[in-house]
């Protein structure tokens, strides 16, 4: 049986850029350090990749290799003894997927989320009764228990919407998931009310692809870029699939991923038009 994959938490990801940026800043290549320390260099990759957390020793030999001063250890030392720890996590999350958990607590600390979506409501924006069809219709197993977890947990998230200093969310929504009919006519119809509202926050924007719209860059699949205020953390593209769940945080993904969302952006319909196609779609029902 193959091993679970496990998925980084922001700390690790922390952890793992600031020892790689103090390995290149002290002008050392990985060889280098297996011979002056003898880590091995497969070992300092996971490292500096967040496969892998360090043992308090190694984290201790790498720094005072790297030349790091004292108290930039210390904060290093705390950072490790938190690095496998999510940042956001409820007693009723021990049932959901390691991976979900993992995205949630990126979320809850991102600045900033450019989220495509083809199929679903993004989540941040989906009203509670929504949220309880499209997941008892992706998961028909799911007893009705998990189901409420999951919905408690999804509305639970829309908080960093409206906290002190709100996530700034930008959706580009494909038409097809504004008509499919998840529940009944009267769920839709205040689930695109709810868009409206929404799209009055100024941290949230919402732009609707339409039909006529044609082929776009957006058809092979959803997906999320999320970034974070420092720039130690990078940004992460989160994608979800049939196959599971993906983090990518390599230059080459993002700046894809980040091409094909600004592609999706200049194709779509204005903020102002997209607010007034949404609520024209109950009016034209």
């Amino acid at each position: 049986m193959a091993a679970k994959k496990s998925t980084p938490t922001i700390r690790l990801r922390r952890l793992a850029r600031q020892l790689r940026l103090l390995r290149e800043d002290a002008g050392l290549s990985r060889e280098e350090v297996e011979e002056q320390t003898g880590i091995n260099q497969a070992t300092i990759y996971r490292i500096e990749t967040a496969k892998v957390r360090p043992q308090n020793r190694t984290l201790m030999t790498m720094l005072t290799t790297y030349g790091c001063p004292a108290e930039e250890q210390a904060a290093m030392r705390a950072l490790s003894k938190e690095a496998t720890k999510p940042g956001w996590i409820r007693p009723w999350h021990a049932g959901l997927p390691e991976e979900y958990t993992t995205y949630i607590s990126f979320e809850d600390e991102a600045q900033g989320v450019r989220n495509y979506s083809s199929l679903f409501v993004p989540g941040l924006l989906q009203t509670e009764d929504y949220a309880r069809s499209v997941i008892s219709g992706v998961l028909p197993s799911a007893t009705a228990e998990q189901v409420e977890d999951r919905v408690k947990t999804r509305v639970e998230r829309q908080a960093i919407l409206s906290k002190e200093t709100p996530l700034n969310l930008w959706v580009v929504i494909d038409e097809a998931a504004l008509r499919r009919a998840v529940g009944s006519t009267e769920i839709m119809r205040k689930q695109r009310q709810h868009l409206v509202e929404a799209a009055e926050a100024p941290n949230v924007t919402i732009q609707v692809l339409r039909f006529g719209d044609g082929a776009h860059p957006g058809m092979p699949g959803e997906f999320i870029v999320l970034e974070f205020e420092d720039p130690m953390d990078g940004d992460l593209i989160h994608v979800d699939s049939q196959a599971g769940e993906v983090f990518l945080e390599s230059d080459a993904d993002i700046k894809r991923f980040r091409g094909t969302f600004d592609s999706l952006v200049a194709m779509a319909a204005s903020p102002k038009d997209s607010v007034a196609f949404i609520a024209e779609i109950d009016a034209s029902d």
